[in-house]
């Protein structure tokens, strides 16, 4: 219980440095997320996000941006779990003006992670702190943003064993 006391107080912690980051940004979204890893471990995500300010390489075809996203993440295989939080700034490419309805995009992020347990099925993941990397494609229909990606957490050997964990994630989100 004191883990996750620590966990959600960093949470908090995360969520006011991401709102002071990037204030004046355009958008808000909370985003709920299932997906499947490594030797069918259940992966559930819920997550705040909060769009950069800025935009790069404005073009015909659209622009690079991105997002700030801090989660809360766990994972589940018969008795075991983990329960776990995250923070990535992730780059985003966007097809299209605003201004469209459906707007396509591409997506890739390093984050960081710390889970209260490292054991989940045949994995050592060695650490409590953990890498998130992700990668992805996805969506923005009105104010709906759908995803899918692929995650990857490791702690880039730390310590040994560091045997990780693939994720493949389908993601929902509301932008506000």
């Amino acid at each position: 219980m004191v883990v996750m006391k620590k966990l959600f107080l960093l949470m908090v912690g995360l969520m006011l440095f991401c709102s002071n980051a990037s204030a004046g940004s355009d958008g808000l979204g909370l985003s709920l997320g299932y997906g499947v890893g490594n030797e069918d471990i259940d992966i559930y995500r819920f997550g705040v996000k909060k769009e950069y300010s800025s935009r790069w390489f404005e073009n015909g075809p659209g622009y690079l941006s991105g997002f700030f996203e801090l989660s809360y993440n766990r994972w589940v295989y018969n008795s075991d779990e983990i329960n776990g939080i995250a923070f990535s700034p992730v780059f985003a490419y966007y097809f299209g003006k605003d201004t469209d309805y459906f707007r396509p995009y591409v997506s890739g992020g390093i984050g960081v992670a710390l889970i209260d347990e490292y054991h989940i099925r045949n994995r050592n993941l060695s650490t409590r702190f953990q890498f998130e990397d992700r990668v992805g494609m996805g969506a923005r229909i009105g104010s709906i943003d759908m995803n899918i990606s692929y995650f990857h957490y490791s702690n880039a050997g730390i310590k040994s064993p560091n045997d990780g964990i693939d994720i493949w994630l389908f993601t929902g989100s509301v932008q506000f």
